[in-house]
């Protein structure tokens, strides 16, 4: 069966006979979130790959579908990735490139802007998110991911994550000072025009 052949559904059930379809869904905001956790297109793929997969082994398994799939589904991911952050021999192989290299690499990146003034300020806002996101803790990261990114409520990001809310909060409240502390000087160099 060809991939366009399935309809997407609003994941109320996921049955494993749809389960195709459901991922054509599903696919693009687990990738994001993946890639947001794990900074690297690559192991985003990987884990978004690794958590459908978990999903369907489970699926499998139970004779119910979960209440609420998406929620499930992001749990799912959000632990592969946290799994992925923890394991030192991700970390071992993990390879940031050097800073010419990707200057390069994000010079030739697309932009939607119009302006070129502001396609290179959005890259360089871009490449700071990330070198800031990288310095948080996993649990900050997911917690600040998922609010910021995914725009979910903190008691929502406490089910995903099995924290109580006050946790949530704590984190939320030690990732955002962080990322402010990052990036203190765009906000001085917005503020006063782009040089």
């Amino acid at each position: 069966m060809m991939a366009d052949q399935f309809v997407a559904t609003a994941p109320a059930a996921v049955p494993t006979a749809d389960f195709a379809g459901w991922m054509l869904a599903e696919q693009r905001r687990i990738f994001l979130l993946c890639q947001r956790m794990l900074g690297e297109a690559d192991e985003a793929g990987s884990a978004t790959q690794d958590s459908f997969f978990k999903a369907y082994r489970a699926l499998e398994r139970s004779e119910t579908p979960p209440d609420d799939p998406a929620k499930w589904l992001t749990r799912i991911a959000v632990n592969t990735c946290l799994d992925r952050l923890r394991s030192r021999r991700w970390q071992f192989w993990r390879r940031r490139p050097n800073q010419e290299d990707e200057q390069l690499i994000l010079a030739m990146a697309p932009s939607g802007s119009p302006d070129a003034e502001d396609r290179l300020f959005a890259r360089q806002i871009a490449s700071r998110l990330a070198a800031a996101l990288d310095k948080l803790s996993a649990r900050q990261r997911a917690v600040f991911t998922l609010r910021h990114y995914e725009d979910h409520s903190l008691e929502e990001i406490a089910t995903v994550l099995g924290l109580d809310v006050g946790t949530v909060k704590a984190h939320m409240a030690r990732a955002v000072a962080k990322m402010r502390e990052e990036l203190k000087d765009l906000y001085a160099q917005h503020r006063g025009g782009r040089q």
